[in-house]
């Protein structure tokens, strides 16, 4: 293969990566399972409605656009602003920390092993969860 044809060849979406659309789903149900099922995302789970499964939706359409693929939080809820969203929930240590939990374990668990892809990937989604937090 010469240069100019591999640089012809498109890369891989991160979206693509994680499996598209079957893999954001996998990965989103499973952390929302998680977060019923494991004591120490108990605060987390609280700031959450009965019923999640709109919260399952919102992260779906939020994580499918953020990995790469087609932006559909934003065509159908408008730009994320994601801390602004959250400001109804109070958000400390103990969210954060059971939501990394759960959103770590369902990574392991349904993405494909690839250790790159997680160094490059966790320290992001950590930012993004620190970033959420609006109480001591």
């Amino acid at each position: 293969m010469t240069e100019a044809s591999e640089s012809a060849v498109p890369a891989k979406t991160l979206y693509e990566v994680c499996g598209g659309e079957a893999g954001i789903r996998r990965l989103v149900d499973r952390f929302y399972d998680l977060m019923d099922e494991l004591p120490e995302a108990a605060a987390c789970r609280a700031i959450h409605p009965a019923d999640m499964s709109e919260s399952r939706e919102k992260l779906f359409e939020y994580l499918t656009g953020w990995l790469g693929g087609p932006p559909l939080f934003v065509e159908r809820r408008g730009p994320p602003m994601l801390r602004a969203r959250h400001l109804h929930a109070p958000i400390g240590t103990a969210e954060i920390d059971g939501w990394l939990l759960c959103f770590r374990r369902a990574w392991a668990e349904t993405v494909v092993d690839k250790p790159e892809l997680t160094a490059f990937l966790m320290p992001r989604v950590e930012s993004l969860a620190a970033h959420m937090r609006n109480r001591d």
